[in-house]
């Protein structure tokens, strides 16, 4: 039986150990009980591990929502961690290289990896690299992927929705569909490992975009706006950074339903509309208004654009860089309608869509 941990607890991570510890109780492939790793925090006097293990559940990142009780919260992420077959990763991805850091070497060998985490870390000198990528060098051990339009407070709720997992192993692809799917939770397993990442790291910056129209009142007509061009360039960016994906993989719930999904809610569209409103900074909204969660939109917008500026590539990336020079204060949000209007239709040749494959994935569970 497959010993399972989930690395992260916040409102996401809460919501999958619902699941994963619900199909670990009822399916004899996977040991009963889930490990979580929750960063200690107080909460009125008590340790929200403490909380979590009395009350099953997250008080505060998941309120309201029954953690299964095979699901057990523990403070240090090597106990978590040590005696896991699959480990699931889901903290902001700020933190990942300080939590490889402290799993390396004391993980089983022959552990397998999930990344949940959305977002890209830099490289020294330009570049940025995939967070799974990141993970597998540090821990030497194979990491899959799970991207798609998967808003934490619904799939706690048990509304109906698909999630896409990217996965090259054709042997692991069923066990992790298996301890992922349920019956208000479908899985859709890729190969095309990368763009499912990607996907699931750029339409955050393209959600930012549609929370600086929604603050500036321009309707529904102007966001489909951003949205279009938005998928336009997160297509070319994979295409040109992370080549060999296919076309089909963005029409997979990881991409233009994520996508259409946080642009219509989740919390960058949500702070980038107050920001619009309220003139405060970025960093003070998110004080403000995510009750301790990060926030993934500026981040990621200024990691590609660290990639972008390193390469001479920002005028091939006029949306992601007009998002960026906003959310630094570089550019007004007003100055979002001049960079649609202007933005070239046709993207350049080597660039363009059209040089993706058009074939479906070959490992579609």
């Amino acid at each position: 039986m497959a010993s399972v941990c989930i690395i992260g607890s916040g409102n996401w991570g809460s919501a999958i150990a619902k699941i994963v510890g619900a199909n670990a109780k009822n399916q004899s492939s996977f040991a009963d009980r889930v490990t979580m790793y929750v960063y200690e925090e107080i909460i009125d006097g008590k340790k929200l591990t403490e909380i979590i293990n009395q009350t099953h559940e997250n008080v505060k990142y998941l309120p309201g929502h029954k953690i299964p009780e095979n699901v057990i919260a523990i403070p240090d992420v090597v106990e978590a961690a040590k005696d896991a077959d699959i480990l699931i990763f889901v903290v902001p991805h700020q933190f990942i290289q300080r939590i490889c850091s402290t799993l390396q070497g004391k993980i089983k060998p022959t552990a397998v990896g999930l990344s949940l985490i959305k977002g890209f870390d830099k490289k020294e000198g330009g570049g940025i690299e995939l967070i799974s990528h990141i993970i597998s060098k540090q821990l030497q051990i194979p990491i899959s992927v799970l991207m798609g339009a998967n808003l934490a407070s619904e799939v706690a709720n048990e509304m109906f929705c698909e999630t896409t997992i990217g996965c090259k192993d054709k042997v692991m692809a069923p066990v992790l569909r298996n301890l992922i799917q349920t019956s208000y939770f479908r899985v859709v397993v890729v190969e095309d490992v990368d763009s499912v990442e990607c996907c699931g790291a750029l339409k955050n910056i393209v959600a930012c975009g549609a929370g600086f129209v929604d603050g500036l009142g321009l309707g529904d007509n102007t966001k489909a706006a951003v949205i279009r061009l938005g998928l336009m360039e997160m297509i070319k960016f994979v295409d040109v950074f992370f080549p060999g994906g296919k076309l089909a993989t963005f029409f997979e719930s990881c991409g233009v339903a994520d996508l259409i999904t946080t642009c219509y809610g989740g919390r960058n569209r949500k702070v980038s509309e107050a920001f619009v409103k309220s003139g405060k900074s970025i960093e003070t909204l998110e004080k403000e208004m995510l009750n301790g969660q990060k926030l993934q939109g500026p981040v990621t917008a200024e990691e590609v654009n660290y990639t972008l500026k390193s390469k001479n590539m920002e005028n091939r990336f006029p949306l992601f860089t007009a998002i960026h020079r906003i959310c630094i204060g570089e550019l007004k949000p007003t100055d979002l309608i001049d960079c649609i209007r202007s933005h070239p239709e046709h993207m350049d040749e080597e660039a363009s869509p059209s040089s993706m494959t058009l074939k479906s994935p070959k490992c579609r569970l």
